[in-house]
């Protein structure tokens, strides 16, 4: 049997035609079906489809820049959300600063962010952020200039051991890229860090936070004017989401909002 004898044998054709089967099948498979039954996979248009069936980003990224002068070099605090070193009680006097815009019990009626059950790391980062001027905010950079090291972590154990009232049920669609993210634009599922798959140390709770605070934040950082995220990860995901996208996971956890005498969720 000579050479093309033996490329053309029975096996040989055998594997080829193997080998096509599974190829169209990948395709029906890859660009039919999954879409059909999960419509999220085709979001984007064909483009990003074929991106997703064949394992790349549509786009690429930029890196940032290892050196940022302006970053947050303060990253988390690894302690549990009770903050150890932070004394209750002194943290609910200094907090007295805090009422007119945050509420007097950590829920704020205005479009500032909500305190009461935020994670102790949290409030601790940004505050600290804020007054070494990494997080900028005429107000709270001139509030935050003026405290203590001791004085944030009391604040911030005040604020994390406030009742965390219970969200609104749920009146807007999960978005999609709350729900699941974009794996080929590289966005993970904004549940995968604020709650509801997963919870990222140092990642706030979100729920009933107003709309346009967490879309002026998403464009901040997407901008690279807010820039004390750790690792630059919201810088990463943010520059990659589109403006509709924003707006649309700012109205989500908006639509969250906590009701007025609600009873407070068990923390």
């Amino acid at each position: 049997m000579n050479r093309d004898e033996r490329l053309m044998s029975a096996p040989v054709r055998l594997a080829l035609a193997a080998l096509a089967v599974m190829l169209v099948l990948s395709i029906a498979v890859g660009f039919l079906w999954l879409p059909l039954v999960k419509p999220d996979f085709a979001q984007g248009g064909l483009w990003e489809a074929i991106c997703r069936a064949a394992g790349v980003p549509a786009t690429w990224y930029q890196p940032l820049a290892k050196e940022d002068p302006g970053a947050s070099r303060f990253p988390i605090v690894p302690v549990p959300a009770t903050f150890a070193g932070g004394d209750i009680g002194r943290g609910g006097t200094l907090a007295l600063n805090c009422t007119m815009c945050h509420g007097a019990r950590g829920v704020s009626s205005s479009d500032v962010p909500n305190l009461a059950g935020q994670y102790g790391e949290v409030t601790f980062k940004q505050l600290v952020d804020y007054k070494n001027g990494q997080r900028a905010h005429a107000l709270m950079q001139g509030l935050a200039r003026g405290l203590s090291e001791q004085d944030i972590r009391d604040l911030a154990a005040f604020y994390a051991q406030l009742p965390r009232p219970a969200p609104a049920p749920e009146s807007e669609p999960v978005p999609g890229v709350v729900a699941v993210g974009d794996p080929m634009r590289n966005i993970a599922p904004c549940a995968s860090c604020h709650g509801g798959i997963d919870k990222k140390p140092g990642s706030p709770w979100l729920e009933g936070m107003p709309q346009a605070y967490l879309a002026a934040q998403m464009r901040a950082f997407a901008a690279g004017t807010r820039r004390n995220d750790p690792h630059g990860v919201m810088r990463n995901i943010a520059r990659q989401m589109k403006p509709e996208e924003i707006e649309a996971s700012a109205r989500y956890y908006a639509s969250r909002a906590i009701v007025a005498g609600q009873t407070p969720a068990a923390r």
